[in-house]
């Protein structure tokens, strides 16, 4: 089935993609957010014409897209590509999925169920009893019993975001949620090595399981030596999405996790490349899906299809006052219970954008011939 029309809904936060194929049946996904606009001209200029006169039948058909939009446009490695394939190579999964009646993670061999979550804070302008208050809070509402909160500056050169807080935030949470929750911890790059070891075991004393981006993701000898200090998981990956980087991430056992975001990766059949590189290497995947978009519905499937999943799916718990663009998309997007979130189980990735959002976005048309 060939496609014949990409369109593209977005603001500068989040862009949706649809395909129409040729019999008129669509296909929904999305670019990866943040600056999505750009994403979306990078998408209608180097990825869509790639996939004109296509035949997209079956999932190797998407991969061998997916391929020839990279080898296509080899001189440009950068995560713009990426981020804007994943638009075009997420709207087919939908597609494919709703043609044969199943729910992508059925596609990819897994079962829709509910899925056991980590409630996951962004913010670092909070004070570490007003986290624990409101960690309390939700853990009630929500029945989470694992929590994500953050510790330093991201890409803070070993600063904290105001003098103490690191200190401070991990015993506050550990004694405000007791023994029995997993909690984990994300530096966003904040640290040099040195530090980032002190930080870690401070986090080990209190129980925490997980030290997510101790330094400078870039600086994978800087991480390595923290992964080689503490017996601790230390996390990583979320800004990656050059395979051989990949390669390297686990043959040197850089970090004991690795968490690749799907959008930033171009979407699913590139993010099975790494998942299948992690299998072999005995390691489990924990992607990181920071906001409530698309993103966590694409690795809920996934979470639920692959062999070597974490024990966990990141959940953002932030709300309109931090994310207001999150709201007001999509119809029927999953909220946890329990301290799950169900995977989808209607064909495709089981969404519905609503259509008064579609009609409030920019809009953009590519034909295919």
């Amino acid at each position: 089935m060939k496609i014949i029309k990409v369109e593209s809904f977005h603001t500068e936060d989040v862009g949706i993609v649809r395909v129409t194929m040729a019999d008129g049946s669509q296909g929904l996904g999305q670019v990866s957010t943040y600056n999505a606009d750009i994403s979306v001209e990078v998408m209608h200029r180097q990825v869509v014409p790639w996939f004109e006169g296509r035949e997209i039948n079956g999932i190797d058909d998407i991969a061998d897209g997916v391929a020839l939009v990279l080898e296509r446009q080899h001189k440009f490695l950068g995560s713009y590509l990426y981020r804007a394939l994943c638009g075009v190579e997420t709207a087919l999964w939908d597609w494919l999925g709703k043609s044969q009646g199943k729910s992508v993670c059925e596609l990819l061999g897994g079962t829709p169920r509910p899925l056991r979550v980590y409630a996951s804070s962004m913010k670092r302008d909070i004070t570490p009893e007003q986290e624990a208050e409101r960690f309390l809070r939700l853990q009630d509402r929500h029945g989470y019993d694992a929590f994500k909160f953050r510790v330093g500056a991201e890409c803070g050169r070993n600063l904290d975001e105001w003098p103490g807080r690191t200190e401070a935030i991990i015993p506050t949470i550990r004694r405000a949620l007791g023994p029995d929750v997993d909690l984990l911890a994300d530096a966003n790059s904040g640290f040099r090595p040195e530090r980032a070891i002190e930080v870690g075991h401070l986090l080990q004393d209190n129980g925490i399981q997980h030290f997510e981006e101790p330094c400078p993701y870039w600086e994978m000898g800087w991480t390595r030596r923290v992964t080689a200090a503490l017996s601790l998981d230390v996390t990583g990956g979320e800004q990656d999405h050059y395979l051989p980087a990949w390669q390297k991430m686990i043959d040197d056992r850089v970090v004991d996790v690795l968490q690749p975001d799907i959008c930033y990766m171009g979407g699913i059949t590139r993010t099975l490349q790494v998942v299948e590189m992690a299998r072999k290497a005995g390691r489990v995947v924990t992607p990181h899906t920071a906001n409530l978009s698309l993103v966590t519905i694409f690795t809920l499937h996934l979470q639920g299809a692959i062999d070597n999943a974490g024990p966990y799916l990141e959940f953002s718990i932030e709300e309109d006052d931090y994310y207001p663009w999150q709201y007001g998309i999509y119809d029927n997007f999953p909220v946890a219970k329990d301290g799950k979130v169900a995977i989808p189980d209607e064909p495709g990735w089981g969404i519905r954008v609503r259509q008064d959002w579609l009609q409030s976005a920019h809009y953009r048309a590519s034909e295919l011939s």
